[in-house]
């Protein structure tokens, strides 16, 4: 019986030794006052498996925790707490898995006292009134968008009916078109410095040639000539001279005739004109511009003069 008493008295002795080596907690004083922060530090001698649960306290307050720490082997993590009443707490018994085993700490005992006050020596001050909070930036942020949405409209407004119109009025003032057959001499001259015959692009010189030619009679007569074929042109410009609407000769058709069916030929047919035959169209169209206007109208006060 005595034998079986003393092996069961080991065991347990044994168990205690390990929670008590495996697990430790610590506090740097047993006495604070009101408020007064005190350090807890719980310590496990092993870093694998390790399971700290959420410190429980009782009349006791965590201020602060810092991360798990290894040292030489060992998980250490501290706590800064602190009491509000006075009195005797006690940190409870704290229970930590390591490797799904579950140890224990010893329960901490903390006296906290209060602090003697001498009413007779502490100054007296007036009741201060509530101070109210500080402004911030959602305070006043719905007035900041009406005012940045008032701004844009009112930008907008100004530049839509004032500085656009402005403008405009300017490009009114000095804008000045061309005359049509100065126009059309400027594009020949234009034209003539790119050297496209002369760099075998015969194809394109046509097209810009007759363009112009195409673009003199539209701004002259004030007829769609670019959209109209050929032949549309020929046949509008016959019926101009027909009712004598229109200062020109018959060579000056004829011209105009042969160099707009050149140009289709080269354009459709792939024809290739001789630099004798291109030099000679290029002179006929200046020709065409010069001797194709229409005819002045005359007022009725001039025939009566």
């Amino acid at each position: 019986m005595k034998k079986q008493l003393f092996y069961i008295l080991l065991f347990v002795s044994t168990i205690g030794f390990a929670q008590e080596s495996m697990v430790k907690a610590e506090i740097d004083t047993t006495n604070i006052r009101i408020g007064e922060q005190f350090n807890l530090k719980i310590t496990v001698d092993d870093t694998q498996n390790v399971i700290m649960p959420k410190l429980q306290l009782k009349g006791l307050e965590i201020i602060d925790s810092t991360q798990v720490d290894t040292i030489k082997n060992s998980l250490i993590r501290k706590y800064i707490l602190t009491g509000f009443d006075s009195g005797a707490f006690y940190i409870p018994q704290q229970q930590i898995f390591v490797k799904n085993q579950a140890f224990l700490t010893d329960s901490l005992l903390v006296n906290v006292a209060t602090i003697a006050i001498d009413t007779t020596k502490v100054k007296k001050f007036p009741i201060k009134s509530i101070k109210s909070e500080p402004y911030t930036f959602d305070d006043f942020k719905i007035y900041i968008y009406i005012l940045l949405a008032a701004l844009a409209i009112i930008s907008f407004w100004i530049y839509w009916f004032v500085i656009r119109k402005r403008k405009e009025e300017v490009e009114e003032d000095t804008y000045k078109a061309m005359p049509p057959y100065d126009e059309a001499i400027l594009k020949l001259n234009e034209l003539d410095e790119k050297l496209l015959w002369q760099n075998n692009k015969v194809k394109e010189y046509y097209s810009e040639l007759t363009e112009i030619v195409r673009g003199y009679i539209e701004r002259e007569l004030k007829v769609p000539a670019l959209e109209k074929t050929t032949d549309e042109v020929l046949d509008m410009l016959k019926d101009f001279k027909d009712a004598e609407t229109i200062q020109t000769s018959e060579d000056t058709i004829k011209k105009l005739r042969d160099l707009l069916r050149e140009a289709d030929l080269v354009k459709f047919a792939k024809s290739k004109p001789l630099a004798l035959e291109i030099e000679e169209d290029r002179k006929d169209a200046q020709d065409i511009l010069s001797n194709l206007k229409p005819k002045p109208i005359i007022e009725e006060n001039d025939e009566l003069e």
